[in-house]
């Protein structure tokens, strides 16, 4: 098969993140425009229908126009679902849940450049997916400089010969990415293209002092940010949340959704009360990601009856707690259960915030040590959330 050549869409692109302020570096904007992303996108994507399917589009079934369109649109593609069903494999939309995806440009970029690499310095990718943003980073720092990890060994497999093909013969290893990889530590730089609850201790352990790692924190689908820390001398890690930040979470982290009666689960209260804090609030960016501070390891569901009627529930199944909150026509009332009030937490968190006059969610410092996390807006005790490490 004759591949496209796809330079203008490569420098359409640069021209896009540029204008829109992503892409600074002429050194990124040259990676760019050298990468063929379509080559990372095989054997094909699935695209999402407006009943909430997935329409697969494969590299040699569709019209080499609309892969080209595809590859190099604004979007995020959805590259395999439920942890084995690539495009290749089936004609037809199908329901399932997204495991693996090419990221949308946009935030690849904006990672790579805050990263803030120099040349010569080492890279170790926590993530490789499909591989176009190793092989961007290859382009950058040589492929020497760069190891990248899955846990997927079908995801490395394509990922590896998508990266042959582009002409890359990097490092690429098949494991749990949340260990690291200390065969070829330290590294000057780490990056994580998944959502991790927390940024792993091994990750600061093998970068080198006065080294990056820069990771989405989070376990929500959305109210996640962006952890940008350097490491230091002493081994631990001192940095701030530099902005929002969505990514499937790691494998091993990704939380089964909540399904069946969840009344049932909620049914036994210990307290009810009404609360000040409407949980739309949770809506909001910063606010969720202050929420999942405070109450880390929180699901939180919302179920909406059939005539409109929300109620809003957060289980913690590890402490046996739950929170089910409900507009009784003249606000909103929370009922707790289990040894843990979590709303308690949460509204805690959430008025301090206000009261500080809602500072963004750059705001928010991180501390990490071998014994502890801890986050920090000012010197408000009641915006300090430390997590121990088990």
């Amino acid at each position: 098969m004759t591949l496209p050549d796809t330079a203008a869409e490569r420098r359409a692109l640069a021209d896009r993140l540029e204008a829109d302020g992503d892409l600074t570096s002429p050194a990124w904007r040259s990676a760019i425009e050298a990468v063929p992303r379509e080559l990372f996108l095989r054997p094909g994507v699935f695209l999402p229908t407006d009943d909430g399917r997935w329409r697969p589009v494969t590299a040699l079934g569709a019209d080499p126009k609309e892969w080209v369109d595809i590859a190099y649109s604004d979007q995020s593609l959805v590259t395999q679902l439920d942890g084995h069903l690539t495009a290749d494999q089936v004609t037809q939309p199908v329901r399932g849940f997204p495991t693996s995806s090419s990221t949308i440009p946009k935030t690849v970029v904006s990672m790579i450049e805050a990263l803030e690499v120099e040349d010569g310095q080492s890279a170790l990718e926590i993530g490789t997916g499909t591989g176009y943003s190793t092989a961007l980073m290859c382009h950058r720092l040589g492929e020497d400089n760069v190891t990248s990890i899955e846990v997927d060994p079908d995801v490395a497999a394509r990922a590896d010969a998508a990266l042959e093909t582009a002409g890359f013969s990097t490092w690429t290893v098949t494991g749990d990415g949340l260990l690291g990889h200390p065969r070829r530590a330290p590294y000057d730089k780490v990056i994580a293209t998944c959502a991790v609850r927390r940024i792993p201790y091994t990750w600061v352990r093998q970068t080198k002092p006065g080294g990056t790692v820069l990771a989405t924190v989070g376990s929500w689908t959305y109210g996640t940010a962006l952890a940008k820390v350097t490491v230091q001398d002493d081994g631990t890690a001192e940095g701030r949340i530099i902005g929002r930040s969505s990514f499937m979470p790691a494998r091993s982290q990704a939380v089964t959704p909540l399904a069946g009666d969840l009344s049932a689960r909620a049914a036994y209260a210990d307290t009810e009360r009404h609360t000040p804090i409407a949980p739309q609030l949770l809506q909001q960016w910063t606010p969720a990601f202050l929420a999942q501070l405070a109450a880390p390891g929180a699901q939180l569901v919302t179920a909406v009856a059939e005539g409109g009627e929300q109620t809003v529930y957060l289980f913690d199944a590890e402490r046996e707690s739950f929170a089910q909150l409900n507009d009784n026509g003249h606000g909103w009332t929370v009922r707790q259960g289990g040894p843990i009030a979590l709303w308690d937490a949460i509204e805690d968190a959430l008025t301090a915030w206000q009261e500080a006059g809602r500072p963004d969610i750059s705001a928010v410092r991180l501390h990490i040590t071998p014994q502890a996390h801890t986050y920090r807006i000012g010197e408000t005790p009641a915006l300090r959330w430390e997590h121990r490490v088990a």
